[in-house]
């Protein structure tokens, strides 16, 4: 069976800068299709734009020109408010800092986008006590932030990105404050809500290990698409040294790129 198309970007460009003179081309005609059920990693070196396109094509902000299309919706026309409410209805976020309230206990927390929804009261505790079962921090519920750990804050940010039912979970460095005990706690959730429960999910990362949890990768390189690989048939182990390979070719390229810039100078 052919599997759904949740986003489309097609020809995306960002452009920063007003004056032609000393404007940035952070992304250059970039496209790419998500379908139900991908788990896709963005990776490149710093300043490639891979930020920027994870941004550009989850509605947290807009392409200077192309196409954004999420669940057949063109993103692009819409005014401010309208992708707002499309936002709380079709995405979950999961960003590096937890960006959970500290006046309100991890129940009320996860509750926010239900709220901002304005779903009854009744319905609001009963998905998140469901959410909070499947992520295993029952127990957390009328704790507040600061009595939590920080992997247990991670599975709470989790718990908030997943309670609307949303058609895609994006997700910028979701491990980056986290030890390597949380992080594979976290990533292992990540994979186990992507294969038992079809979530569709985009990770930015720069870590190799981390990317090896996805079945796909993309590496950008100075705004555009420079490579992907695709787990396929791979190990997990196998699909980390594949993508260890491609990291070292590019920062290798970079170098001699760099070094043939300075020798240009002298």
């Amino acid at each position: 069976m052919e599997k759904k198309k949740i986003l489309q970007a097609k020809e995306v460009v960002k452009i920063y800068g007003s004056d032609p003179k000393n404007q940035v081309t952070a992304l250059d005609h970039v496209s790419l299709d998500v379908f139900e059920g991908d788990f896709i990693t963005i990776m490149g070196p710093s300043g490639a734009g891979k930020s920027t396109f994870l941004n550009n094509i989850s509605t947290i902000d807009l392409p200077t020109s192309g196409s954004v299309k999420i669940n057949g919706t063109e993103v692009r026309t819409m005014g401010e408010i309208e992708i707002g409410r499309f936002r709380y209805e079709n995405l979950g976020f999961i960003f590096q800092e937890f960006n959970l309230l500290g006046t309100l206990t991890i129940l009320e927390n996860i509750a926010v986008p239900l709220t901002l929804k304005n779903v009854s009261r009744a319905e609001i505790v009963s998905r998140v006590e469901a959410i909070a079962k499947k992520l295993e921090i029952t127990a957390l519920l009328h704790k507040f932030p600061d009595e939590c750990s920080g992997g247990q804050r991670q599975r709470v940010a989790i718990a908030r990105a997943l309670v609307t039912n949303p058609k895609l979970i994006v997700a910028d460095e979701p491990t980056g404050n986290l030890d390597s005990k949380n992080s594979y706690e976290i990533l292992k959730l990540l994979k186990d809500l992507n294969e038992n429960e079809g979530v569709t999910i985009i990770m930015v990362t720069h870590d190799s290990m981390i990317a090896s949890y996805s079945k796909k990768l993309i590496y950008i390189r100075d705004g555009k698409i420079d490579g992907i690989i695709e787990r396929g048939d791979y190990t997990q182990r196998e699909y980390f040294y594949r993508i260890v390979e491609i990291n070292s070719q590019e920062s290798q390229d970079l170098f001699y790129e760099d070094r043939h810039m300075m020798e240009g100078k002298e």
